[in-house]
């Protein structure tokens, strides 16, 4: 047999670039005018206020990037100003966005996204989305680098052909893109990634909300480079300090079962929790001012757009099924989780390997997570 057997091609093999990029374009386009629409002269009032260096005196004076600063600080302050109906709100969108940083920091792990800076390297493209442009920089930079990506992995595959688990790596063309393509670059992300979203994004999220202070509002908003800094660190600790070689091995993370809950169970779980919350929430009466509604207005409708987008991403690249599995767990157990048990499912289509094993001490490292041996497929 030449190759593994053939399964559906999805839309991101059968359309070029130019064509999948064209929905998101049209969908930033869409959140701009929607955004425009339901604007008010509430933002306006945060916003002349911070220049007038009459809220947060601390930070709106300082030079040049004290006054936006001071805006999305203070933005953030009015959102979370109705104790009852507030948690439950930002506590969904929160949980959401950490299931996206989860996502996309196991991306940037994977071998084959090596070469995608924008991919590898997340912190930039997601401090401009937190601090400047929302759901429009998943729509117009985040997105789009990934699907480019993919379609680089789908053109040098297809000009270099198949190439079996037992063959060669793929070439000087693009070596990332050798039968471990999908792995992650080290077994020490699998304690890395975890420890960083939880300690890095969770954690100041929780002190935002429960604090509803400008102090920890300010301290949220770089939680990117927390994040960032949280994960080189705790990946050289666990290769300095075990010292072992198998954690600097690769490792094809949705082998095993263990690996693959320890990365995703804090996401899901603060997003069954906040899905709970949030039900609680809208049984409250509502205590929302008219600066809490507009602010939270805004944020629902940015979490809307981020939501299609990754459902329109899902799709092409996974199909329609994997899409309507995220939706289905998002309205049952919150987006968050939605989000991972998609991304989970999601890997079974784009990996287009199926029948590649792990070898030498990438399968140390398969079985030392409980996983099945080099001889075991790890995907069905």
């Amino acid at each position: 047999m030449d190759g593994p057997p053939r399964r559906p091609r999805q839309a991101v093999h059968r359309f070029s670039l130019g064509q999948l990029v064209a929905v998101p374009i049209l969908l930033a386009i869409l959140t701009a005018a929607t955004m425009f629409l339901y604007s008010d002269t509430n933002m306006y009032m945060l916003l002349s206020q911070c220049h007038a260096r009459s809220r947060i005196r601390w930070l709106s004076r300082v030079p040049v990037i004290g006054v936006p600063l001071c805006f999305l600080t203070s933005f953030f302050v009015e959102a979370l100003g109705a104790p009852a109906r507030s948690p439950g709100a930002l506590g969904a969108v929160l949980s959401f966005v950490g299931a996206l940083l989860t996502a996309a920091t196991v991306e940037a792990a994977r071998i084959c996204n090596a070469p995608s800076v924008l991919i590898a390297n997340p912190t930039g493209p997601w401090l401009v989305f937190n601090l400047v442009g929302g759901a429009v920089v998943w729509q117009l930079v985040i997105l789009p680098a990934f699907l480019h990506r993919s379609r680089e992995i789908i053109e040098a595959r297809g000009r270099q052909g198949y190439r079996p688990a037992a063959a060669e790596p793929a070439g000087p063309e693009d070596p990332t893109l050798g039968e471990a393509h999908r792995h992650l670059a080290r077994v020490a992300e699998v304690v890395a990634i975890p420890v960083a979203v939880t300690v890095g994004y969770v954690v100041p999220s929780v002190v935002m909300v429960v604090l509803d202070e400008p102090v920890s509002a300010f301290v949220w908003l770089f939680f990117p480079v927390y994040v960032s800094l949280v994960r080189q660190a705790v990946r050289k600790a666990v290769v300095v300090l075990l010292r072992d070689e198998w954690w600097r091995a690769s490792f094809h993370l949705e082998s095993s079962r263990l690996a693959l809950a320890g990365v995703y169970a804090v996401p899901i779980v603060c997003s069954v929790l906040s899905q709970g919350l949030l039900v609680w929430s809208l049984l409250q009466p509502d205590d929302r001012k008219e600066m809490t509604r507009s602010t939270i207005r805004f944020i629902v409708i940015d979490a809307f757009f981020i939501g299609l987008t990754v459902l329109y991403w899902v799709l092409v690249e996974a199909g329609w099924r994997v899409a309507l599995v995220m939706a289905g767990t998002s309205v049952v157990l919150g987006p968050g989780a939605g989000v991972c048990i998609g991304w989970i499912y999601r890997e079974r289509a784009v990996d287009l390997d199926r029948t590649v094993t792990v070898v030498a001490v990438g399968a140390q490292s398969s079985r030392r997570f409980g996983s099945p041996s080099e001889e075991t497929p790890l995907l069905r």
